[in-house]
């Protein structure tokens, strides 16, 4: 169990909108970058092949392949630094961490793509039927307080 003084803290450094992602998604991450006076944003694309923690402390890492050689990249999710994320694709994976792609080089290391509802539509679902379900309930409280 987790103190509630220390959740109500992290609350306020917590994105408004989480990132909709789940593990061997194929991802861009925009991380702003300052160079001096100027901010940019600069891409990393690669594969979800990590994600640990919680609250304030989740990470997770992206790996790609650069001219034959591995990067692995680890962001923290609710980082201000990171502008938006972008799922290109769903892989279809059974495991919660990918550290086998490590070791494996060329179309090896290519997962299958995940057909049907992805996270992001679930989400989007789950919070559609909340909100159909909060509106049907302040429906039915409405008639009977006038009555």
């Amino acid at each position: 169990m987790r103190n509630l003084i220390i959740d109500e803290f992290e609350k306020q450094y917590m994105r408004k909108e989480p990132l909709v992602f789940a593990i061997g998604d194929t991802v861009d991450v925009h991380c702003r970058i300052k160079e001096g006076e100027k901010e940019r944003v600069q891409l990393f694309s690669g594969v979800v092949i990590a994600r640990r923690g919680s609250g304030t402390r989740e990470m997770f890492t992206v790996r790609r392949i650069v001219a034959g050689e591995g990067i692995e990249r680890i962001f923290p999710t609710n980082s201000p630094f990171i502008s938006k994320l972008v799922v290109k694709r769903h892989g279809r994976v059974r495991r919660a961490k990918l550290y086998f792609l490590r070791d494996r080089i060329g179309k090896a290391t290519k997962l299958v793509e995940r057909r049907g509802a992805t996270a992001a539509d679930e989400a989007k679902a789950a919070a559609a039927a909340a909100a159909a379900a909060s509106a049907a309930a302040s429906a039915e409280a409405a008639p009977a307080t006038q009555a």
